[in-house]
C-alpha cells in the first residue's frame, strides 16, 4: 500500500494513492496553509469513519440485512499540546432500512473491537466509543 504527496501551493499538497485517487491535505494557517484542502488529523478521522462504514456494511449484508443509508459521525477532542494528538473519539452511528437494531449495534461493536484496522491502531492511545442513535433522514 503506498500513498504519495506532491506539494501545490503554500502548504497544501496533492496526495495520490496507491490505487490512482486524488485529494487535497493543506496544513493550519499557522504554517501557511490557506483552507483549500482538509487537515491530516481530518483526514485521520475521515479514515476512521470510512474503515467502520464499510465493515458495518460488510457485517449487515453477510447476515442478510438490508441498509438503505447509513450515517456515520467522528467526533474527536486532542490534548493541549504538541503533538495534538487525540485524547477521546466518540463516534455516532445511524441508518434505515429492513434491519434489526440490535444487529446495527452489533455491527458496530464487531468492527470497533474486532475488524476495524483504522480504530486497532488508534485505540492504544486514545479512547474510542461508539453508539447507534436513531435515524434522521439529513438534508
Amino acid at each position: 500500500m503506498q500513498v504519495s504527496l506532491k506539494l501545490k501551493q503554500d502548504a497544501a499538497f496533492e496526495i495520490t494513492s496507491g490505487s490512482g485517487h486524488q485529494l487535497i491535505v493543506d496544513g493550519p494557517e499557522s504554517v501557511g496553509g490557506k483552507n483549500v484542502g482538509a487537515r491530516p488529523m481530518e483526514f485521520c478521522l475521515s479514515s476512521l469513519g470510512a474503515c467502520m462504514s464499510v465493515d458495518i456494511l460488510h457485517i449487515l449484508q453477510k447476515g442478510r440485512q438490508s441498509i438503505d443509508d447509513l450515517h456515520i459521525k467522528v467526533n474527536a477532542t486532542r490534548v493541549d499540546e504538541v503533538p495534538a494528538i487525540f485524547e477521546r473519539i466518540e463516534i455516532v452511528v445511524s441508518g434505515s432500512g429492513s434491519f434489526d437494531e440490535k444487529r446495527l449495534s452489533r455491527a458496530v461493536d464487531l468492527s470497533l473491537e474486532k475488524y476495524c484496522s483504522v480504530a486497532k491502531m488508534l485505540a492504544p492511545l486514545v479512547e474510542i466509543k461508539a453508539h447507534v442513535v436513531p435515524y434522521v433522514k439529513s438534508k
